[in-house]
């Protein structure tokens, strides 16, 4: 029998404490975030010539300044650190899925409602520290008061949206890779794998800009956003 998610293989249980493949796998895939980071800032130079991992690294962060500043329109510095760790995240999980023995932590639905959670408070957190507190809540009872639950409520399924279609693109990757492989196990489960590489990439992209989308979207100020910085940083 196959098992789907990650969340149903246990090698841990000490009453309602258990370590299974998902917390393995993301504390992995932290990890080689950490190794990666220190791996291109431990000899930071300002001139050439660039260490190989300064130079990916100086790549990866300024291709995601140059698409929050196009999402955003204003200075991405503020929300790099928070939607460009989502994308990483969420792009090496899918990317090592191609490792044997490997499931990415974005198949549970676990994964995918604490990253949709965190962004769910990232937003009033933002938002506050832009607007203040009035400024962010008077939202809410815009354009009467009687619109508060249905804020609230918009807030909550937006959350859930986010977390079921990552869960459900990445599920649905996996069970039929699964079925693939006991009908044609030889050429077509590498399509798919390819494939899913794909798909990997462009869920962790479509995640990331949501993300960042609500974020500028509650901590802007009509009519006073503030301009993109000259030269991307």
């Amino acid at each position: 029998m196959v098992e789907l998610s990650p969340d149903d293989i246990v090698f841990y249980q000490w009453g309602p404490l258990l370590i299974n493949e998902t917390i393995v796998f993301t504390w992995m895939i932290m990890a080689l975030l950490v190794l990666f980071g220190w791996l291109s800032t431990r000899r930071l130079r300002v001139e050439p010539p660039l260490s190989r991992w300064q130079n990916l690294l100086e790549t990866i962060v300024t291709t995601m300044q140059g698409q929050i500043r196009e999402i955003s329109q204003m200075n991405p510095d503020a929300y790099l650190p928070f939607s460009g760790t989502l994308f990483l995240f969420i792009s090496v999980a899918n990317l090592l899925d191609v490792v044997p023995g490997y499931r990415t932590p974005t198949s549970s639905l676990s994964t995918t409602a604490a990253l949709a959670i965190c962004v769910f408070f990232a937003v009033p957190i933002y938002g506050i520290a832009q607007r203040g507190i009035f400024g962010y809540f008077k939202h809410y009872a815009e354009p009467t008061l009687l619109m508060i639950p249905f804020h609230i409520i918009g807030e909550l399924s937006r959350t859930l949206a986010m977390a079921i279609r990552l869960f459900g693109n990445m599920m649905s990757e996996t069970m039929l890779i699964a079925i693939l492989l006991t009908i044609a196990p030889l050429f077509l489960p590498v399509l798919m794998e390819l494939l899913g590489l794909l798909i990997g990439q462009v869920q962790a992209y479509i995640f990331a800009v949501l993300a960042t989308v609500y974020i500028v979207s509650a901590s802007s100020n009509e009519g006073k956003k503030e301009q993109a910085s000259k030269g991307g940083s």
